[in-house]
């Protein structure tokens, strides 16, 4: 990292970077102030579409983590910019929970179940099959299909929970259509969260936890990445991929002392 060009800009996962099970990570708090002391432009990324930024804003700060909603950027908000880009005062059917309908309603879609420009398939904790079979019927009517993410597991205390992915493949089993996946890995979430900040590629860095979804997003959209070991990937899975990060460390206290190491030259 130390002979490219300095790091403006900073983006990073959620969970498993910054918390664990709503708790936070030791590190997360100190990043954030450190970034919004030193006037960088940053954004968390997340592949959860339950919730708003202000609910997620919510959530953090019970944790200790004082984040503005501005600055979280969700597979949602990107999903909902997608379809405004792709087909404005578009209409959908949603399978999905208030971080998704919201995010679409304020992208000036309309929700509906006749005859919808898409089906869109979201996160949620009650997926029901009256509305796959909906969506299921829609799609072979000509729907087209878009979903948030393709994560096929979410986490709980219990254990985990089918997520966006599981529903999807089981969609596409009974229609042959695949989806097309908005969040991460698609560099698409990248390149919108950039765009939202107005960071280049060259000057951002991508923190995250997992290798076939952060790291590899990161990669293909041109940033510099920054695996940590807080969530899911272990140490001797990194190798197993074909691509690495710029960067590996335990946890995101150690990218605390990078954000000054890296900075642009004082003016």
């Amino acid at each position: 990292m130390t002979n490219r060009r300095p790091v403006e800009c900073w983006l990073t996962d959620m969970d498993g970077v910054l918390v664990h099970e709503e708790q936070a990570i030791p590190g997360a708090a100190d990043f954030l102030k450190r970034l919004q002391d030193a006037g960088r432009r940053f954004l968390v990324l997340t592949n959860n579409s339950i919730y708003t930024p202000r609910d997620l804003r919510a959530r953090l700060s019970a944790s200790g983590i004082d984040l503005p909603e501005e600055s979280i950027w969700t597979s949602a908000l990107a999903t909902a910019q997608f379809l405004q880009d792709q087909r404005e005062g578009g209409s959908a059917y949603v399978i999905g929970e208030a971080g998704l309908t919201t995010a679409l309603h304020d992208a000036g879609y309309i929700m509906t179940e006749r005859d919808p420009d898409y089906v869109v398939l979201g996160e949620t904790r009650t997926y029901s099959f009256e509305a796959i079979t909906r969506a299921i019927r829609l799609i072979e009517d000509g729907a087209r299909f878009i979903a948030t993410n393709p994560d096929a597991t979410g986490p709980s205390p219990q254990g985990p929970l089918p997520a966006t992915g599981s529903i999807a493949a089981l969609i596409t089993k009974a229609t042959g259509v695949e989806p097309y996946y908005v969040g991460k890995p698609n560099p698409l979430m990248m390149r919108s969260a950039l765009n939202r900040i107005d960071a280049h590629s060259e000057t951002t860095v991508m923190i995250g936890d997992r290798m076939d979804t952060d790291i590899v997003s990161g990669l293909e959209a041109g940033l510099r990445t920054i695996l940590v070991l807080t969530g899911s990937t272990r140490p001797h899975q990194v190798d197993r991929h074909p691509f690495v990060p710029t960067r590996v460390v335990e946890s995101i206290a150690d990218v605390v002392p990078l954000i000054e190491q890296f900075a642009p030259a004082a003016e």
